[in-house]
């Protein structure tokens, strides 16, 4: 699974899961850490981890596992690193305060 195969599944993942504001950063030309950012969030903590759970559980399947994770188990701001994709999970006021999607503005945004 390529880079852009994967971010569009964690994306559905998290979809599939009710997470809204669902956003995919292509960032390659603007960062060397991760081709892709996704960026979502949920209405409530239990959300939160629900959304991080699903998609940590769906790629192990496909035996593809996070280089670290952030955030878990508090269900207000996960972060999962799959190297090349890099997924952000926030509780929805968290999200607005931190405004990734503001300090990523330039990057383009792929459909989903």
């Amino acid at each position: 699974m390529d880079s852009k195969e994967k971010v569009l599944y964690i994306a559905s993942l998290a979809a599939e899961k009710k997470a809204l504001g669902v956003v995919i950063l292509d960032i390659k030309k603007l960062s060397s850490i991760a081709d892709y950012i996704v960026i979502c969030h949920g209405t409530s903590n239990r959300q939160v981890q629900a959304i991080t759970e699903s998609i940590g559980q769906e790629l192990k399947k496909k035996r593809i596992v996070p280089i670290g994770t952030e955030g878990t188990s508090e269900g207000r701001w996960a972060l999962l690193d799959y190297e090349d994709i890099i997924v952000h999970i926030f509780f929805e006021p968290v999200r607005g305060f931190y405004d990734l999607d503001g300090l990523w503005a330039e990057a383009p945004q792929l459909s989903i």
